[in-house]
């Protein structure tokens, strides 16, 4: 199982350097001057994994275009949920479910079209293991009864 953050944010990586040619601009609109544009290095994910992601997203701006612009301006131009949640006059709680929904929708597209991304090994979710209880032959367990 995927960590669905985790993919996103090395799509916004991925779509934020300057080789991508799908036309993103360097500001999402509405948010001009809110942050300060940054030349930091991000993880990115390979142009495969970026295209199935573009795809779904595609899917998701026909469907729910506010949701969206909420992931682009989230993943891609890093705008904090209070900043989007201000500009747009709700509840920042509102804005962190519409994100939630739009992941859930992303996560539901990439699970449909059942496709194994290359980033795979380093954002799948870790399953803790159960240890397993042992105890020695020596020391057997004493009951008593209060």
């Amino acid at each position: 199982m995927r960590d669905i953050a985790k993919v996103l944010e090395r799509w916004g990586g991925w779509a934020a350097s300057d080789g991508n040619g799908l036309g993103y601009a360097p500001i999402a609109a509405g948010f001009k001057g809110l942050l300060p544009w940054t030349s930091k290095s991000r993880l990115s994910c390979s142009d495969d994994d970026a295209l199935v992601i573009e795809s779904c997203l595609a899917r998701l701006r026909q469907k729910k275009p506010e949701e969206h612009a909420l992931l682009v301006a989230y993943y891609l131009y890093r705008v904090s949920k209070r900043s989007m949640a201000r500009a747009r006059k709700k509840d920042e709680k509102l804005v962190r479910i519409e994100i939630q929904m739009a992941e859930g929708f992303i996560d539901g597209c990439l699970a449909m079209l059942d496709v194994r991304l290359d980033m795979d090994p380093e954002v799948e979710w870790e399953i803790p293991q159960e240890k397993t209880v042992t105890r020695s032959a020596k020391r057997p367990v004493l009951y008593t009864k209060w």
